[in-house]
């Protein structure tokens, strides 16, 4: 449980880095931090929602009447070689006042997970007759700080039913402190075809479809400095996700190996709230509230993985091959 409420603070504390990095943008006008932070943010969300998306199942052969099993899992979801979504092409033209010191009207800058620093842009206008020019660096992203994944943790609960249906649900309870809020809960079915076959247990191996949704919500509150002042600064995530996936699995006593193929959608909604008081460079202005950026990512996901059993005691891992990929631990106690 430890680990759970540890990798959850990770979680919320990339939204906290990112956003308080990326607030001098709104020196820019509110219109260009738009622009910028849907760009920046988007990755995470989308790495995230690939996240979520993990730690349904480890094994295909569902429980019979009355058989539970309580994990705790971890997932870790790497965007170390995944330089596309570690950068995007900031085109000056798309913006209404944002350009590069060095002259160039194009070039890959970081997004919140990305590592590339020391590119500086500037913005000018004039108060009055006054010509006024702030230049500031664009915000660099996780990488940069040597963290290449995105971490989820919960508890989950497996139950079976009857006829081959298994009953899942996940929950981690809200975490709340000063900075961070973080919490998650889902449900899913998992339903075993081979339990129709009257030969089910002589088969050496299960099959089964297993559909899961997970919804997830996480705030960071922060404060800024020089260029952007302001008040109750903070970023909350709104998410939810949807796998569906069908399972093949070995039915031996003690190491068992399983995969699944299916598909995984979601979306995110982050909002930017708070006050913003731009005090330096030409658009000294104030916003409240400034702006809510939506995010959806959806693609095939693959996993292999095995589980080892003794006793009470199960120890489960597997990788899932998909736009992030994932690794996911799963500490298990059950009764078949």
């Amino acid at each position: 449980m430890k680990y759970i409420y540890i990798t959850a603070l990770l979680f919320s504390s990339v939204l906290g880095y990112s956003q308080s990095n990326v607030n001098e943008v709104f020196a820019a006008g509110v219109e260009d931090a738009e622009r910028f932070s849907d760009s920046y943010f988007g990755p995470v969300s989308e790495g995230a929602i690939y996240s979520l998306a993990n730690g349904w199942y480890n094994s295909a052969d569902s429980k019979p009447l009355g058989g539970f099993e309580i994990s705790i899992i971890g997932n870790m979801t790497s965007f170390k070689n995944k330089e596309d979504k570690k950068q995007f092409v900031l085109n000056t033209a798309d913006y209404e006042n944002l350009q590069f010191v060095d002259g160039s009207t194009s070039k890959p800058v970081s997004t919140a997970l990305g590592d590339l620093q020391g590119i500086n842009v500037f913005v000018e206008g004039g108060i009055g007759p006054i010509p006024i020019k702030e230049e500031f660096e664009l915000p660099t992203g996780l990488a940069s700080e040597n963290i290449n994944f995105i971490p989820t943790g919960f508890v989950q609960v497996g139950v079976g039913l009857v006829k081959g249906l298994e009953l899942k649900a996940r929950f981690l309870p809200k975490i709340d402190t000063e900075d961070v809020g973080f919490g998650l809960y889902g449900a899913g079915l998992q339903y075993d075809f081979t339990k129709l076959l009257p030969a089910d247990k002589l088969l050496p191996i299960a099959l089964s479809a297993v559909a899961g949704y997970t919804h997830m919500d996480a705030s960071y509150d922060f404060t800024n400095s020089k260029i952007v002042d302001g008040s109750d600064q903070r970023v909350e995530v709104d998410m939810n996700v949807w796998s569906f996936q069908a399972v093949a699995s070995t039915k031996l006593p003690v190491i068992n190996f399983y995969g699944g193929l299916g598909y995984v959608s979601g979306n995110s909604t982050t909002d930017v709230l708070g006050t913003y008081r731009v005090q330096s460079g030409p658009f000294q202005e104030t916003y409240t509230d400034p702006f809510s950026l939506t995010r959806k990512a959806n693609g095939v996901v693959g996993t292999l993985g095995a589980k080892l059993k003794i006793g009470f005691f199960r120890l489960n891992a597997d990788y899932s091959f998909a736009e992030f990929n994932n690794l996911t631990v799963g500490v298990n106690f059950g009764f078949r």
